[in-house]
């Protein structure tokens, strides 16, 4: 294998390195990280087709299209059906203020923006302390490679935890850990294919990266509309074929409404009919405030449902740490393949597995849920008192609510006003896989807002729609 090549885009060299430096996917998926984080391949660049660009590289084409899954999970790529695959990380310093690719949240004074909890919340000195406790007193044989599935350790504390906060019932052996949740969904996909399922149903509006992961592994998302009631469950039966969901049962993204019980065994019932199966994204559901949280999906039919999850929202998504909890008819897909090179270093597992049994993270949970509640209060107040008449809903869990604009306001103009007011922000329309009959208003999330700059932010909000409107 040559140690570089030149790429089509433009005259770039991939330096892949030499083959005792992992496997080759990898090292692809390394090279072409660097070229984008570098400012080497531009924001907006589309990339050559995989097959082409193994033929340049003289590799296999499923090592390039791997490489190409695992950047649109890790949000340097994204991935769209008809179109090339193209480059579209948020933090590269070429990306335009008006630009459709999102600010990242270190670019802006106030974060109103969805997907973050309260960064200044770690719990840094556990964390350390966990680590350091796992340096100190982990066997020496624990250095090597992870097992597949992630440590046993871990996955046995994931268990208890997960059947007593979420009525998850499930196995060691179900669990398999993962990076993220889009890491776990971009696994489960490939082994959607396997079983001859091509296409995903979506919820509408939903989470954009989930759409682009599940295109980028082969596998069509088809939307499915929500309402008041969550995923219209009814509406699967015109969709002839499908045979898997994707779903948010607990606290729908964007809307935050709860699917309605009457349609959660309805649901099942549907995956059952069709031999299918429930993708359950379980993001944030421990942060609700008004009252106890529901239990996930999966308790009610292990059998039909893979469960994800990560810290994402709970702790934070530099640590990279999620799980899937599978029944063994996707869980052998999930351990057919090596799959050590995405899992979360040994020694960080161990870490959050010595939180979970002292305690400590149950701890840090209940604390953030007040912090997020109080801080919930003081932004719809700000709101009414700023924007009087303008509805707010989502309220009642999660870290983020929605703005009902007016529909003569443009709200991507908004966007931008408040961008250029350093206040981060998300229009409503852009969690829509089309843009015809997309919801009208934003997204504010408050996770990661300082409680002093509540009132602050809003006035920006205020001034924004003002100069737009």
């Amino acid at each position: 294998m040559r140690e570089s090549q030149t790429n089509p885009v433009g005259d770039l060299l991939l330096h892949l390195g030499r083959p005792g430096d992992g496997p080759l996917h990898e090292r692809v998926k390394r090279a072409l990280r660097a070229a984008i984080r570098d400012g080497r391949i531009e924001v907006g660049t589309a990339l050559p087709p995989s097959r082409r660009l193994a033929t340049d590289l003289g590799c296999s084409r499923w090592a390039v299209t791997e490489a190409y899954s695992q950047l649109v999970a890790e949000g340097y790529l994204e991935a769209r059906t008809g179109s090339a695959t193209r480059v579209r990380w948020a933090n590269a310093p070429e990306a335009a203020a008006g630009s459709r690719v999102p600010r990242h949240a270190s670019e802006a004074r106030f974060d109103l923006g969805p997907g973050l909890p309260d960064l200044r919340a770690f719990p840094r000195r556990r964390w350390a302390e966990a680590v350091r406790a796992q340096v100190t007193t982990t066997a020496f044989t624990e250095f090597g490679y992870p097992p597949a599935g992630g440590h046993p350790r871990l996955r046995r504390t994931l268990v208890a935890y997960l059947a007593r906060s979420r009525g998850v019932t499930a196995t060691p052996d179900d669990v398999t850990v993962c990076t993220s949740v889009t890491d776990g969904i971009r696994r489960v996909c490939h082994g959607l294919r396997a079983e001859g399922i091509t296409a995903v149903g979506c919820e509408e509006p939903g989470w954009t990266r989930l759409r682009d992961v599940i295109r980028a592994a082969g596998v069509d998302p088809v939307p499915v509309r929500t309402d008041d009631g969550g995923l219209r469950v009814d509406d699967l039966a015109g969709l002839t074929g499908l045979r898997a969901v994707l779903a948010s049962p607990a606290h729908q993204f964007p809307l935050g409404t709860v699917l309605a019980p009457e349609r959660r065994a309805a649901l099942l019932r549907w995956a059952r009919q069709v031999d299918g199966v429930v993708l359950e994204d379980d993001y944030d559901a421990e942060f609700r405030y008004d009252r106890r949280p529901v239990a996930a999906l999966q308790g009610m039919d292990p059998s039909r449902v893979v469960l994800f999850k990560s810290l994402s929202k709970m702790l934070s998504p530099a640590l990279g740490i999620g799980w899937i909890v599978a029944p063994p008819r996707w869980t052998r897909h999930l351990h057919q393949s090596d799959q050590t090179a995405t899992q979360p270093p040994t020694l960080d597992q161990l870490a959050f597995a010595t939180l979970l049994e002292s305690g400590a993270y149950d701890r840090h949970l209940r604390a953030c849920r007040k912090r997020y509640r109080d801080r919930r209060d003081a932004l719809v107040r700000a709101l009414a008192d700023g924007l009087p008449g303008v509805p707010v809903s989502g309220i009642a869990a999660g870290l983020h609510l929605i703005l009902r604009l007016p529909d003569d306001v443009d709200c991507a103009a908004v966007v931008r006003a408040a961008a250029a007011r350093s206040l981060r922000i998300a229009d409503l329309a852009a969690y829509h896989a089309t843009e015809d009959h997309a919801d009208h208003g934003l997204v504010l999330g408050y996770g990661n807002l300082a409680d002093g700059a509540v009132g602050d932010a809003v006035r920006r909000l205020r001034e924004a729609i003002e100069e737009v409107g």
